[in-house]
């Protein structure tokens, strides 16, 4: 009996001893399976990630719109072109016989039309079309493009010239002074001679010309000047009649005769721009250089002759006791010619601000209205 009774114990303690051991096992093992477990890449999971949709990309959208005229009639034929930000290629399409026009397969982003149609002005119109959008544009409206008409003067020279002398002989400083002998026209016509003797006699003969030799003419008596002549009204009439000799004689032979015979031009000719410095040179040049009838520069040899010219003629007149000799021609000439260049500085300068009926610019070689 007690054999038995030990056997048992023994194989009950071997048998505790056992289930001890598979505890331990299962305490050892199981935090390492666990850790296998929680480092095995989860597959389903993986794959359930990779199946899922990619990130919504941008899709493209259009643009569409309809173009009339002014009396809102539609346009069909319409050029319309389409250009993307940033892109030098355009898209093109015509509008259908009701005006519609559309453009598919628009990216996303800033845009701008040009819609055109012949006889009318071209429209433009930007805007911005997001993903999927289908952009209807404001109702385009194509206006008459404005007319623009150029007139080339099919006048021959001649009668061209006529013209711009008719035009120069109404400006007047103040309104009432003569300032026929300046041209606002740069690319005047050439003066036939009959131009030349016809502005020289306008200007001779004008009213305010006489006035204004007459109140010369009582300034010199006023001051005794060519005392010869005596006061009273018959001096007055001598001087009167010197001052104008004078006038007549500059006029005609500075302005038209030698002009004329040596194809020069005798009027000034307005440069308006340029730094100042640059004007009044060539405005103090004026008396020593002008126009030639070919349109280049040259001496101005008409006014010097001319002045020389018009002060042999006065020692002709003026009493014996005034002409001092030779030095009266010199000295006579030499204060015409700076007079030319004072009368070129106040064109430039004062006279252009206070000329009232300008020679119209409209009258240029190319009218341009």
């Amino acid at each position: 009996m007690g054999s038995r009774f030990e056997r048992f114990g023994i194989l009950d303690s071997t048998a505790s001893l056992g289930f001890l051991l598979a505890l331990v096992l299962v305490f050892l093992f199981s935090p390492l399976a666990w850790s296998q477990e929680r480092d095995t890449p989860d597959l389903q999971g993986t794959e359930a990630l990779a199946s899922s949709p990619q990130v919504a990309q941008p899709q493209a959208g259009s643009v569409s719109g309809k173009v009339v005229d002014q009396s809102g009639a539609e346009i069909a034929g319409a050029v319309v072109k389409l250009t993307h930000e940033g892109e030098s290629t355009e898209l093109e399409v015509t509008s259908d016989e009701d005006g519609q026009f559309m453009f598919s397969s628009v990216g996303p982003g800033a845009f701008r039309l040009t819609i055109s149609f012949p006889g009318l002005a071209s429209q433009e119109f930007s805007g911005t079309v997001l993903s999927w959008q289908n952009y209807v544009t404001p109702l385009i409206t194509l206006a008459i493009a404005t007319q623009v008409t150029e007139v080339h003067v099919g006048l021959p020279p001649e009668e061209l010239a006529t013209a711009q002398i008719q035009e120069q002989e109404k400006q007047r400083v103040f309104g009432f002074v003569p300032n026929f002998y300046v041209s606002y026209v740069p690319d005047a016509a050439p003066l036939a001679p009959r131009h030349k003797f016809g502005l020289a006699w306008k200007s001779a003969s004008d009213p305010i010309t006489l006035v204004g030799v007459g109140v010369l003419a009582g300034i010199d008596q006023a001051g005794d000047r060519w005392g010869a002549y005596g006061q009273g009204a018959q001096g007055y009439a001598k001087r009167y009649g010197a001052s104008y000799a004078d006038v007549f004689a500059a006029t005609f032979i500075g302005g038209a005769i030698l002009p004329s015979v040596l194809k020069q031009d005798p009027r000034y000719f307005y440069k308006g721009s340029g730094s100042k410095r640059s004007r009044i040179l060539y405005a103090l040049a004026s008396s020593v250089m002008c126009k030639g009838d070919n349109g280049h520069w040259q001496p101005n040899y008409s006014n010097v002759l001319g002045s020389f010219a018009a002060g042999g003629i006065a020692s002709l007149y003026v009493p014996a006791n005034d002409r001092h000799g030779g030095n009266f021609v010199v000295s006579s000439a030499l204060i015409r010619i700076g007079e030319t260049s004072l009368a070129g500085v106040l064109q430039e300068f004062v006279f252009s601000k206070l000329t009232r009926t300008k020679g119209s610019q409209r009258t240029s070689l190319n009218q341009k209205p």
